[in-house]
């Protein structure tokens, strides 16, 4: 089943044309992973599915809804995560606060901030440290804990291994297949094809903003010519 599609969506930024006719879809219960160069779009993309930046022309829908047009925080509250690049977390706020404020209202068996905790203990220790205070690994859990208080069906991460050591790009790859079994659909921007081919079913490349090509990710891994056109590899 289809939980979101992408149908020709062209978004700009005043008269710079960035998405050009992308189109993409996430099953549900799936990972999707958008590959690509700097520069191509992928950032845009998501921004513009959690209506940061809205599309000019073109669907979202989502669970066949167009979603389009609706402000963030509506789409926020139909059960979509975003975990930007850079983190964005509220610096001022302790841990606690910066899980708290994302709990998403009239949802009876959401998720709780015990639950986020078991899924990034280390961050127990950090409940009352600013989010100013912490280190940008523990800043990314919080980023991704705070996104699963909106207890979401799909999750959009934009770059959730950017300069974090092996040992934490492996924990979030632990915390996407987890989520996964439990029917949480992931849309991830990611450079690292070695990360996608580890957490994605399926994966599309984007060159200038649009969509290239789409494929298993363990099958770019053998071709050679795909990889150093659209991934420098």
């Amino acid at each position: 089943m289809k939980l979101l599609e992408v149908q020709d969506v062209h978004t700009y930024y005043g008269d710079s044309h960035v998405l050009k006719g992308v189109n993409l879809e996430v099953e549900t219960g799936a990972v999707v992973a958008v590959l690509g160069r700097n520069g191509m779009g992928k950032t845009t993309l998501m921004r513009t599915v959690m209506g940061l930046t809205p599309a000019r022309r073109g669907r979202i829908l989502y669970q066949g809804v167009d979603i389009a047009h609706l402000p963030t925080y509506k789409i926020a509250r139909l059960g979509l995560g975003y975990v930007p690049q850079g983190r964005r977390l509220f610096v001022s706020l302790t841990t606690k606060e910066n899980l708290i404020v994302a709990m998403r209202p009239g949802v009876k068996h959401g998720f709780t901030v015990e639950e986020a905790l078991d899924r990034f203990p280390n961050l127990r220790k950090r409940l009352q440290n600013r989010a100013s205070k912490l280190s940008g690994g523990e800043q990314q859990m919080v980023a991704i804990g705070r996104a699963l208080m909106g207890s979401p069906n799909l999750v959009l991460l934009d770059e959730p291994t950017e300069g974090l050591s092996p040992l934490l790009v492996s924990q979030i790859a632990a915390f996407i297949r987890e989520i996964r079994e439990q029917g949480i659909s992931v849309l991830i921007v990611e450079q690292s094809l070695p990360f996608a081919v580890s957490t994605a079913d399926r994966a599309y490349i984007m060159s200038k903003g649009t969509v290239v090509h789409e494929c298993r990710p363990s099958e770019l891994q053998g071709d050679a010519e795909l990889k150093h056109r659209y991934l420098g590899v």
